[in-house]
């Protein structure tokens, strides 16, 4: 299936490595030119470097996500480089548990305002491209913990977050064309990774996560980047405002 992104552009935060990175790759596999950001300038220049071998053009620079003044200049930037920008990805996150002070304020400011920002920087230039070919997309990566709890949890609770945001996005971009929606992963493995770690340093944990998982496995980056792909292309021009939980079965709720 033509997924019809080539040539769109597509800007993509936290995605220098994992599940960003994997995301970025398979915009360019589609075609797509693509602008990358994250905090290390030597992953942000190699991960650059292997999209441009893809043949499209591509962009990318170090920015840190709580930093609002360089955020928006990035955005600013990466539209400038690609010449507008069709999609947007809001893949970065602060990546911390608990229920202390100091991870409410991490989260808030990356996962939560980070996602803010990026919007409010990039809307009039979605709004330009949906009304040029009548669809751009606006993308979070959410996760299940939104849905499911054992504890308080500052980063379940802020993923959550995320998935009204989407809904008051989408509601009110709909008659402009600019779609929003949330894909929710469940366990991603990959090597560097979260659960890569876990595995190292709590090996029964993992299999006992394992065991979950009525597929007996975890979900790779690429699993979840053809998700988002598809989901922000216009080939899912008509969905708007959904949380897609990609999770292999492991959450335990239905959506009706």
């Amino acid at each position: 299936m033509d997924l019809q992104l080539k040539g769109k552009a597509v800007i993509v935060t936290g995605a220098s490595r994992g599940i960003g990175r994997a995301i970025a790759e398979a915009f360019a596999d589609e075609g797509a030119d693509v602008a990358i950001c994250a905090r290390n300038p030597e992953q942000v220049a190699e991960a650059v470097t292997a999209l441009l071998a893809k043949g499209v053009r591509a962009w990318g620079r170090a920015v840190d996500i709580a930093d609002g003044a360089a955020l928006k200049a990035f955005v600013e930037a990466a539209a400038a480089a690609l010449g507008g920008v069709d999609v947007v990805v809001c893949n970065a996150s602060a990546m911390v548990q608990g229920n202390g002070e100091a991870a409410w304020r991490s989260l808030f400011e990356v996962d939560t305002l980070g996602a803010v920002r990026t919007f409010e920087a990039a809307r009039p230039h979605l709004e330009t491209a949906a009304g040029a070919c009548g669809d751009a997309a606006f993308l979070l990566i959410g996760s299940t913990a939104a849905a499911e709890t054992e504890a308080p949890s500052a980063y379940g609770a802020l993923k959550a977050a995320l998935v009204h945001f989407a809904k008051g996005i989408a509601r009110e971009g709909a008659a402009k064309g600019v779609r929003c929606n949330v894909v929710s992963p469940g366990t991603v493995f990959f090597e560097g990774g979260v659960w890569a770690q876990v595995r190292s340093d709590h090996p029964a944990l993992f299999e006992q996560t394992l065991k979950r998982n009525p597929t007996g496995r975890m979900a790779t980056a690429e699993e979840i980047a053809a998700a988002t792909v598809f989901l922000a292309s216009p080939r899912s021009a008509f969905t708007t405002g959904v949380n897609l939980v990609v999770d292999g079965a492991l959450t335990r709720r239905v959506n009706f």
